[in-house]
């Protein structure tokens, strides 16, 4: 089985487009989004984009899935794009974020049990990163069983060793941090692989695309802040890291 893994596209439409149209990503039997679907500019799009393809796709929630369902029901969020994404969405699509798990399973050959999820598996917003110490990872992960982990919410693609488990973030599809593009993987079973790969993108393009048909009354900086310019990622590993307690 070929997986490929699709993380924080935060509604950001035309990427996923760009990435879907991919023949790597065509061709996997499954896609997994490891969550931060929709809160961004185009996000009743989005997800009705995904829906589109079926069972083909798996869904785990991430803190930001969790934040618009907030907001549709009437909770307050520190976030402007979360609050505009919440406001938009149908009460089909709210009910789906709000049903979607926190971890997903799977025996992926090579691989072997490959789980995916988030921000940790215990907790939708907690940061992990490439360069976390071996105590942290012990910490997060505590008696998980498996052997591979694939998690998103940093927006930084990495492949590394955990005490001989393999832990892989594809990165940002919609918000990318450290270089252009959307960000994906692809994890072929059949033979123990992980591929990071990287969709180039029109930034411009994109751009005027998401000011011309978001109706977010902020777009024009978010587009300015996210798909014209991006994080470095030392600057996120940085502001992270204080988020972990460093």
């Amino acid at each position: 089985m070929r997986i490929a893994v699709l993380s924080d596209i935060h509604g950001v439409l035309p990427a996923l487009e760009a990435v879907l149209g991919e023949p790597d990503v065509r061709a996997a039997d499954r896609i997994v989004l490891t969550g931060d679907i929709a809160a961004g500019p185009m996000p009743v799009e989005t997800l009705d984009l995904l829906v589109s393809l079926g069972e083909r796709v798996v869904w785990v929630h991430g803190n930001a899935d969790r934040e618009v369902v907030e907001v549709a029901g009437g909770k307050q969020c520190d976030y402007a794009i979360s609050r505009f994404a919440g406001e938009q969405l149908r009460p089909d699509q709210v009910e789906l974020l709000g049903t979607l798990p926190m971890t997903h399973a799977v025996e992926l050959g090579g691989l072997g049990r490959t789980v995916f999820f988030h921000g940790t598996p215990r907790k939708d917003d907690e940061v992990i990163l490439v360069d976390s110490t071996y105590e942290r990872w012990a910490e997060v992960l505590g008696d998980l069983e498996a052997d591979t982990l694939v998690m998103g919410n940093t927006h930084m693609p990495f492949v590394r060793l955990v005490d001989r488990r393999v832990a892989v973030n594809p990165g940002s599809v919609g918000m990318p941090y450290g270089t252009a593009g959307a960000h994906w993987a692809l994890l072929d079973g059949e033979s123990g692989g992980v591929t990071l790969r990287r969709t180039p993108l029109d930034a411009e393009a994109v751009g005027d695309r998401l000011i011309a048909e978001s109706r977010f009354e902020g777009i024009v900086a978010w587009v300015g802040e996210y798909i014209r310019e991006n994080y470095s990622d030392r600057l996120a590993v940085e502001a992270m890291g204080r988020r972990e307690g460093r």
